[in-house]
């Protein structure tokens, strides 16, 4: 359970380029308050941390684009830059393996993923392993293992991360989605895998196998059937249109949530023992296009960021699912990332 009075919230405002620090406090009647704004570079985005280290990899956009480590201080919020990557096209999605060893990388782009090495100042070495697939979106290390997922050619790719840092495929190499569904994020809990598309507006849970492959099972939509959404298509736009618009998913206990851009909403999907999909119980309005979201470590809190909204949304998870806002707080323009660092 997090000691909530030391809970750190990372959210990067790509508007601005700079990632915003809050500390929340309280349990009972919870705040969420700004205490530093860094610099982190061009259209800042994704971001992963290393909370051993507190060291964070934030991508960058820009020629060229490039990853930027941050060193944190937990007691002023403040980051301050370690040491530079530059890489052949922006990254969408950054995150560490479990041994904090190597860092992954997966470019929309640029239609590729790569693997480097972390040194013991958080500098990346030289790429270990580069994949290529369509609109990459999503990279997610899991016990040993890599999932690629693709949003252009409708596949998550699956390998075995080696200690070395290389990409072996898995049997079989690619778990084909629905046809124009958009895969986009994934999660992995236990033996669930969750993946949310961007096009169907769906949350596809996949069974994970003892050699970590993955299987798909079942799905639940997360658009409300209340806005009048359609089905979206590569190359569309939206905002224009009124199509589905899904982006982010993240589990908050017996609860997996997704957003959706179109209608600005976050729709808390009931989970069963196992971990499997059951009905929606709420569509809550939220941050204008909520591109990124996070989950408290114990499930009990949200924090939703909106890419049309310059405020960040705290939000209590109630026993029925729906999501009750008790505060907002004012960050940057564009915000769309958001990670929690559970304190000690």
């Amino acid at each position: 359970m997090s000691d909530f009075a030391h809970d750190l919230v990372l959210i990067a405002n790509a508007g601005d380029g700079t990632i915003s620090t809050l500390r929340m406090e309280g349990r009972e009647e919870p705040r969420l308050d700004v205490i530093a704004t860094s610099v982190a570079g061009q259209g800042c985005s994704t971001f992963a941390i290393d909370a051993a280290r507190d060291l964070v990899f934030a991508a960058y956009k820009g020629e060229p684009a490039g990853i930027v480590t941050l060193k944190l201080d937990r007691t002023t919020g403040e980051l301050h830059p370690v040491s530079r990557r530059d890489v052949d096209a922006s990254m969408t999605y950054l995150a560490l393996d479990a041994s904090r060893s190597f860092l992954l990388g997966a470019s929309y782009g640029g239609g590729f993923g790569e693997v480097w090495p972390v040194g013991n100042e958080g500098d990346l070495g030289e790429a270990t392993a580069h994949v290529e697939f369509a609109n990459l979106h999503c990279v997610v290390p899991d016990r040993g293992h890599a999932y690629f997922v693709s949003l252009g050619d409708d596949l998550i790719a699956q390998y075995d991360l080696g200690e070395d840092g290389t990409l072996t495929p898995l049997d079989p190499a690619t778990i084909a989605q629905p046809d124009g569904s958009g895969p986009r994020h994934l999660i992995i809990h236990d033996e669930n895998a969750y993946l949310i598309t961007e096009f169907s507006g769906e949350v596809i849970r996949h069974d994970v196998g003892a050699d970590g492959s993955l299987a798909p099972a079942e799905s639940v939509s997360i658009v409300d059937p209340s806005a009048g959404l359609k089905h979206s298509r590569f190359g569309a736009d939206p905002t224009q249109e009124g199509l589905v618009w899904g982006a982010d998913v993240h589990r908050a206990g017996r609860w997996i949530i997704g957003s959706e851009r179109s209608a600005s909403t976050l729709a808390t999907v009931a989970l069963d023992a196992a971990g499997h999909l059951g009905e929606v119980a709420d569509f809550a309005p939220t941050e204008t296009r909520p591109r990124g979201f996070a989950a408290t470590d114990d499930g009990q809190f949200v924090i939703a960021v909106g890419e049309k909204s310059t405020d960040a949304a705290l939000s209590r998870v109630e026993d029925d699912g729906r999501l009750t806002v008790l505060a907002r707080v004012g960050i940057g323009r564009g915000a769309n990332w958001v990670r929690i660092i559970a304190g000690h």
